[in-house]
């Protein structure tokens, strides 16, 4: 822990790794109570929020997606990771870039802005993990890391494919990916999405692990898949909460039954350290809709989890305690 600050660490701690005391239940709110900061000369992930929903399709309010989490991973930030048995902050400096800036009555100027407020974190050597925000978002922060990294594979978890036609200039969080396909930001031949448990009549080279395939088969051959398709290639993950069945996340704008468990979830991103993931973003939160904060909890949770992955290959030695 660190020396002779309690409380309000989001503004009050001067070192970027490291925890020191917090009340769960007060206290400034940032991701994981790191420090809010905007200068990342010397950090190695930013977690932003994307506070936008205008392109929704049936419930509203993801835009208010960001603020949930943070709320709900103050009890993460508490303990030493489970399962990995390690402070993930010891091993890394992880900021809160805060949440990208859109006002509301230009709606059009998302795509830009988000890319621009992406361009800006992943100009430098930091790694971007965001919080939506609708599914939509993604497109302009796989823009924004395509333009670094060049066409990526896509690690897609979600219970739509989101490839459905559009005319290449709506607002919509279901036709965002085949957009990204036809602008060669992504490489679907090379990309898996995993989850999905609604009609398409075409995969567009998506290898597509259906929600009844992943309940058979198990998560283990969900990562021996994604090992034969992604392989060693430069990947993004993104993580739409909907994913998740209805029982494990109400709080989301288009919810889909037969979807995974949480736990489910969480081995599967515990089980993609291998990869050469360049980003991640965990979406479609809309907390208006949740009960006693599950939803907000397990997408805290996916990104926490996956800031432990970094911190092990930062040098954390995994400690668990009993079995895992």
């Amino acid at each position: 822990m660190g020396k002779g600050i309690e409380g309000d660490q989001a503004f009050r701690r001067e070192d970027l790794l490291g925890r020191n005391s917090e009340m769960t239940f007060g206290g400034a709110l940032s991701f994981l109570r790191r420090n809010y900061t905007r200068d990342l000369a010397d950090v190695d992930i930013a977690v932003t929020g994307i506070p936008f929903d205008m392109a929704t399709s049936n419930r509203p309010g993801t835009r208010l997606g960001p603020r949930a989490i943070r709320a709900a991973s103050v009890g993460l930030a508490e303990l030493e990771a489970y399962p990995f048995g390690f402070d993930p902050f010891a091993y890394l400096k992880v900021a809160d870039y805060g949440d990208c800036f859109l006002d509301y009555g230009y709606p059009q100027r998302c795509v830009e802005l988000i890319e621009s407020h992406a361009d800006e974190i992943i100009k430098t050597k930091t790694m971007m993990l965001s919080m939506g925000g609708d599914h939509f978002v993604t497109y302009p922060l796989l823009k924004a890391h395509a333009k670094k990294y060049g066409p990526l594979s896509l690690i897609h978890f979600d219970a739509h494919c989101d490839t459905w036609e559009d005319d290449g200039s709506r607002l919509d969080h279901g036709s965002m990916f085949l957009r990204a396909i036809r602008e060669e930001i992504i490489d679907p031949k090379t990309s898996v999405q995993i989850g999905i448990r609604t009609h398409n009549t075409d995969t567009y080279g998506f290898t597509v692990l259906g929600a009844p395939w992943v309940h058979r088969e198990g998560i283990p051959a969900v990562i021996d898949i994604i090992r034969e398709i992604v392989g060693k290639r430069k990947a993004y993950l993104t993580f739409d909460i909907d994913c998740l069945d209805p029982a494990f996340a109400p709080g989301t704008g288009t919810p889909v039954s037969g979807g995974l468990s949480t736990a489910q979830a969480l081995e599967a991103i515990r089980s993609l350290g291998e990869f050469e993931i360049v980003g991640m973003d965990v979406v479609e939160v809309a907390p208006q809709y949740d009960v006693s904060e599950i939803t907000a909890i397990a997408a805290a949770t996916l990104l926490h989890d996956f800031i432990c992955l970094q911190a092990v290959k930062a040098g954390a030695v995994l400690q668990p305690f009993g079995y895992i």
